[in-house]
């Protein structure tokens, strides 16, 4: 698989530059592909996003207004997803003295790709003013600008810095997610879900709390709680638990738990079984994970934790699992050689695991 920062290459560089001088008559396109792919080798996925804003700001008017407004012109014709983030960048980057302008801007553009990491710039510039904007947005028609609102503020967003204000104080984004807790598109729920999990990561009570007060009989609501509570589910936290009416005490018994080789190696899957026992008299709902203790590049153990299955386990019942863990390497994950273990949880509660070894050729 062709690594993503290759998104961003030569081939790429020559279609946008072409769009750009298609816009603007003044936009020296050889000069500029030459440029940004000057020392494109070094730049991994997010470097070359970075450089491109910073080499694009040379071929366009100094002035700020005018720059968007050939970015405004290129839009159209831009190719949708990760590349286009580019014009939120630039925003980002040189748009801090133009706060109305840069917000139109963002809202306009996260419909190409996403906004998502060019807000966040203008929320550690000034938290109050922006978030004051992005309630606005978490009532916009178009989907797209409300998950900004939700993602934008998200306190520990992925690929990009933290928001230190919002972790200390999560009540700051309350009203962009009451806004959108029973949001009709799914796109928009996920984020709200993932804003919440961030949350809970550092606030768990208040999380807890503002989901409770929310209304459970709504199916989009009820979804955003159920998808927001995963990172508590998994750690067996009891509020989380009763909230889907998990049960808290477990009674069971694990049998027969086995993993069809002891040496797996990478591209290959690791087969395992094992049977659960109920030894309670009442029906028990369980939510039944498996987690991989991988090898790190420093010999250390990071843990994932996988779901399986949600279950209710009847009096005398007994269900069988069984499991293929492909092993092979992504773009987020990194396999090394070593050690692993493999170890099975039900609500949140670690039952048994075993140990295999991991070779790579």
């Amino acid at each position: 698989m062709e690594p993503l920062k290759e998104m961003f290459n030569r081939e790429f560089y020559q279609y946008f530059a072409g769009v750009f001088a298609d816009v603007d008559k003044n936009f020296n396109s050889n000069a500029f592909v030459n440029n940004v792919t000057s020392d494109l080798n070094k730049l991994e996925l997010n470097g070359r996003l970075r450089n491109t804003s910073i080499v694009l700001q040379q071929y366009l008017p100094n002035d700020f207004k005018k720059a968007v407004d050939v970015l405004y012109k290129a839009s159209p014709f831009l190719r949708r997803g990760y590349t286009t983030l580019v014009l939120p960048d630039f925003v980002a980057l040189y748009g801090k003295e133009y706060f109305d302008l840069s917000m139109e801007a963002l809202r306009d553009f996260t419909s190409l790709g996403s906004s998502e990491f060019g807000i966040r710039e203008f929320l550690k510039t000034d938290l109050e003013k922006t978030l004051k904007v992005m309630k606005q947005w978490a009532e916009d028609k178009n989907e797209h600008v409300r998950r900004l609102a939700s993602e934008g503020s998200r306190p520990r967003l992925p690929w990009s810095f933290k928001l230190d204000e919002i972790i200390k104080n999560p009540s700051l984004t309350s009203d962009i997610l009451e806004k959108l807790k029973a949001d009709e598109m799914l796109y928009v729920r996920k984020s709200v879900a993932n804003h919440l999990n961030d949350i809970s990561k550092d606030n768990t009570t208040y999380m807890l709390n503002l989901v409770k007060g929310w209304d459970g009989t709504n199916q989009n609501t009820r979804w955003i709680i159920k998808h927001a509570s995963r990172s508590l589910i998994k750690k067996g936290n009891l509020d989380s638990l009763s909230l889907f009416n998990f049960e808290k005490d477990i009674k069971l018994r694990i049998d027969n738990f086995r993993i069809s080789t002891e040496h797996v190696q990478l591209g290959e899957n690791l087969h395992f079984e094992f049977e659960l026992s109920s030894l309670k008299s009442t029906a028990q709902k369980l939510v039944v994970d498996y987690a991989i203790h991988y090898v790190k590049a420093s010999g250390e153990h990071s843990k994932k934790v996988f779901k399986l299955k949600e279950v209710s386990l009847l009096p005398d019942q007994t269900i069988k699992f069984s499991k293929n863990q492909m092993f092979k390497d992504l773009t987020t994950r990194k396999h090394y050689k070593g050690k692993h273990f493999i170890e099975i949880i039900v609500n949140g509660q670690r039952l048994e695991r075993k140990e295999f070894n991991l070779t790579i050729l």
